[in-house]
């Protein structure tokens, strides 16, 4: 089955960066997109950076900060954070949407915290 691991998170000082990786495994068909999603305490799991049918998008919050990358012949995608804020402290979780004919499916990794201390 597919399997998503990741691994890079931590504490860090405002100002620092981080390196997310995350190494998908167990994948059948296509791969539509690659990407990752936060979620801080109390609030809803939101978009930071994904790549999506050939397309990148950052969430406003990140845009110059953090940059997705992906080794294809790895399955694995990357953020790297850069100028990190204590507002960007939350779990980071991966995900990979595979297309099994023209329907898509969507998995989750079971994700890394972040810590930006100010």
């Amino acid at each position: 089955q597919v399997q998503l691991v990741e691994s890079g998170g931590g504490l860090v000082q405002a100002g620092g960066s981080l390196r997310l990786s995350c190494a998908a495994s167990g994948i059948a068909f296509s791969i539509n997109g690659m990407g990752w999603y936060r979620q801080a305490p109390g609030k809803q799991r939101e978009l930071v950076a994904t790549l999506i049918s050939a397309n990148t998008v950052y969430a406003d919050s990140v845009k110059g900060r953090f940059a997705i990358s992906r080794d294809n012949a790895k399955n694995t995608v990357y953020l790297e954070m850069n100028s990190l804020k204590p507002e960007d402290t939350a779990v980071y979780y991966c995900y990979v949407q595979l297309i099994r004919g023209s329907v898509p499916y969507t998995y989750w990794g079971q994700g890394t915290q972040v810590t930006v201390s100010s």
